[in-house]
């Protein structure tokens, strides 16, 4: 059940930072789930395949997941699913069976490079309510508070 547009203004004048950042990142997150979704993929797996795509070096699986703030168990069901879409394809390392490193096929750049075209113009949006001074000033205070001390652990989607 959606809240009425009032209580929301009403709770949007408190001043209790995390409420409105969660909330913020609520209507972001939920505007590009909306749009990644006409591309069969999610937004974790639109994470990855960005990484993959962009990266030069080649990552294992724990590094990348790592890397993405993702654990083991949601990276390993991420990955299952963009291999079966033949998105990605896991290369074993010749030195060790454990070890796998995940690749980006031609497929999934092609698909990476579309949602992203796509979630650009999302971001666009959202954007375009703010100067380009504003911008500059969100984004370096956004950047702020994600460096430094404190917990960092769980998904960062």
């Amino acid at each position: 059940m959606e809240a009425q547009p009032e209580v929301i203004e009403a709770c949007l004048e408190k001043w209790d930072m995390n409420w409105l950042l969660h909330r913020a990142a609520q209507r972001v997150g939920a505007a590009f789930a909306e749009e990644i979704t006409k591309f069969g993929i999610s937004l974790r797996g639109q994470l990855v395949l960005q990484a993959l795509a962009t990266e030069e070096a080649q990552r294992t699986q724990l590094k990348l997941g790592a890397m993405l703030g993702l654990d083991k168990t949601t990276l390993t069901s991420e990955l299952d699913k963009l291999e079966r879409a033949g998105l990605v394809q896991r290369v074993p390392d010749p030195n060790d069976r454990r070890v796998r490193t995940p690749v980006i096929t031609d497929k999934g750049l092609a698909l990476q490079k579309e949602a992203g075209d796509a979630l650009a113009e999302v971001e666009r949006a959202f954007r375009s309510r703010f100067t380009h001074d504003e911008m500059v000033v969100i984004r370096k205070v956004l950047q702020d508070l994600s460096r430094g001390e404190g917990p960092t652990h769980g998904s960062c989607i």
